[in-house]
């Protein structure tokens, strides 16, 4: 498992592809705050639920100087079928050798109904304009989360 990242460290800088097969890099939106945040597969309730409440305040957080980036380990193909039936505009990226996932800190061991197990570790990583580490959130829950991001950022 990899060293979570706390604030003032420098984000991993990423390319990925998105739904369409684009790549989409983090210094793609250097001089804006990016939220990065990692979940754990597509057209999943939990992972549906938290991509639409992203895609639900995507204006509210533009508005506020955030760029969001949802990062998973899902093929570009799977991103296009979900951004599809769920009508998200959030931009959606596929870290297939989850080597994104593991620089942030996103991928390891974590309790699933009660088990130790490894895979994606539900997290947010709030970027700065210089590409710094602001916030480093892991562990979070799908339901209510963009909500606490936006009340804890003040927006």
């Amino acid at each position: 498992m990899s060293d979570r990242l706390e604030p003032g460290d420098t984000a991993p800088a990423f390319t990925l592809p998105d739904g369409d097969g684009n790549d989409v890099s983090l210094a793609d939106h250097k001089g804006r705050k990016v939220i990065v945040y990692f979940y754990p597969a597509a057209l999943t309730p939990g992972c549906t639920k938290q991509a639409c409440d992203f895609t639900d305040n995507l204006d509210l957080l533009a508005g506020a100087g955030y760029d969001v980036i949802g990062v998973s380990p899902d093929k570009p193909e799977k991103l296009a079928k979900f951004r599809e039936k769920e009508n998200l505009r959030v931009t959606l990226v596929g870290d297939t050798d989850k080597s994104v996932l593991t620089a942030y800190g996103a991928f390891g061991e974590k309790k699933l109904y009660g088990k130790t197990v490894t895979g994606v570790i539900r997290s947010t990583v709030i970027v700065d304009e210089g590409g710094k580490v602001e916030r480093a959130l892991y562990n979070v829950r799908a339901t209510g989360h963009v909500a606490k991001i936006i009340k804890d950022l003040g927006i």
